[in-house]
């Protein structure tokens, strides 16, 4: 392997056949580039997806109140189902699992926010304590709603980054203060950031108690949202039924007319995500390893047409005492020599590619971050290696059984 004559006969051997070594290299080299290239893709994609679900809790049931599809006791179709404050309680007392949860009364529109002198606009949110956990909203100073919040309807407000920035100066802290809401006084009690986009900063957080009483709510409740802990996919489903259900014998529908009630399984939809991308990564594979085992043959047929032309060289070999071990360390040195070669600088070119790609290129929220990991690149130049050591090794099988008597014979 490290027999320094070898190597230069290996050398003076490839540049006397400088275009067919280079195009079979190219084939080689190719093949791993478009390999690397393919997997950054869709590590670039599945982090994409990923980041769409960034700013919801993943193991979380959203549920969502419509109209009756179905005839059912009686009554007509086309009956709005109206969830209430007695559903939210209802779900959280009978649904076993439940491990946060909050419903949401919605209010429409932008809220002019003023404090003196200072106003803008800005999404006002009404929710339980354990909205905070539904959207991982992070808290950065105060605390956010709590349960005596929600029971004695106090009129107090968490705010974003974007909101803290417009009422108040860089050096007050707003914790404490009270801001105008559409002419109702909030008091900020908590301060938070969100990884879900400037939209998210701009929240300002209430009470659903309050929010119902002060802007003509009643008990009425748009939608009921909550996470499930570390259920899997199969108990989120049989939970999401649970609640169907039981919001079917709450508001008299068919439990199973899909458009009274629309439910949002977000670990069903996260994991339809996984599955997608776990078959696009195996894709992948198919088609990069296809590339490079097509290099690979590339390879051996040209070490074939190579024994094929130095037949005599080789029996003169094998007439002084050449063993066939000799010949087929040879040969797939040879081969190894081009394959190897040739596949670190396509894997080198691919990374490079993606590095490029990541520096250069928008991100957006479909494709981000496209790489691919150290156990991946491992994995294809372990691949690399064994494969070109099969592409030399049948070549020189053949080579090592030259009968060196009719070798000489050869022209």
């Amino acid at each position: 392997m490290f027999d320094l004559d070898r190597w230069q006969e290996i050398g003076q051997v490839l540049r006397r056949r400088k275009l067919r070594t280079a195009l079979t290299a190219f084939s080689v080299a190719w093949g791993i580039f478009m390999l690397v290239i393919l997997l950054g893709a869709g590590n670039g994609l599945q982090h994409g997806a990923e980041y769409g679900f960034r700013d919801d809790a993943t193991n979380s049931i959203w549920v969502y109140p419509g109209r009756t599809s179905v005839p059912h006791e009686g009554h007509a179709v086309g009956r709005t189902v109206q969830f209430t404050n007695d559903d939210h309680d209802a779900v959280h007392e009978a649904v076993r699992g439940i491990e946060h949860i909050t419903s949401r009364f919605y209010l429409e529109g932008q809220f002019v926010v003023s404090r003196g002198d200072r106003h803008a606009s800005f999404d006002v949110r009404s929710c339980h304590p354990g909205h905070q956990f539904l959207e991982n909203t992070i808290i950065v100073g105060g605390r956010f709603l709590n349960d005596l919040d929600i029971r004695e309807r106090r009129k107090v407000a968490v705010i974003g980054p974007t909101v803290v920035a417009a009422l108040f100066a860089a050096h007050e802290d707003p914790l404490g203060q009270w801001i105008d809401v559409r002419g109702i006084p909030y008091r900020v009690v908590g301060v938070f950031e969100d990884t879900g986009g400037e939209g998210e900063l701009r929240k300002i957080y209430v009470p659903i108690s309050t929010a119902q009483m002060a802007y003509n709510g009643q008990n009425r409740v748009h939608q009921i949202m909550f996470t499930l802990g570390d259920a899997t996919v199969e108990a989120s489903r049989t939970t999401a039924g649970e609640v169907t259900r039981l919001l079917a014998r709450r508001h008299d529908f068919a439990a199973g007319d899909k458009a009274a009630i629309r439910v949002s399984n977000n670990l069903e939809n996260f994991q339809r995500f996984l599955d997608l991308f776990r078959m696009i990564r195996l894709f992948t594979w198919v088609i990069g390893i296809g590339t490079i085992l097509a290099g690979i043959v590339g390879v051996s047929n040209i070490m074939l047409i190579s024994v094929q032309e130095r037949t005599r060289e080789i029996g003169v070999r094998k007439a002084v005492g050449a063993t066939p071990g000799a010949i087929v360390g040879l040969i797939v040195q040879e081969a190894l020599v081009i394959t190897a070669v040739s596949g670190y600088v396509g894997m080198l070119l691919g990374i490079g590619a993606l590095e490029l790609a990541a520096r250069f290129v928008p991100r957006s929220d479909f494709m981000r971050d496209p790489e691919v990991d150290l156990g991946v690149v491992l994995g294809a130049t372990v691949v690399l290696v064994i494969s070109g050591l099969l592409a030399g090794y049948f070549p020189a099988r053949r080579a090592a059984r030259i009968n060196p008597i009719e070798a000489l014979r050869a022209e």
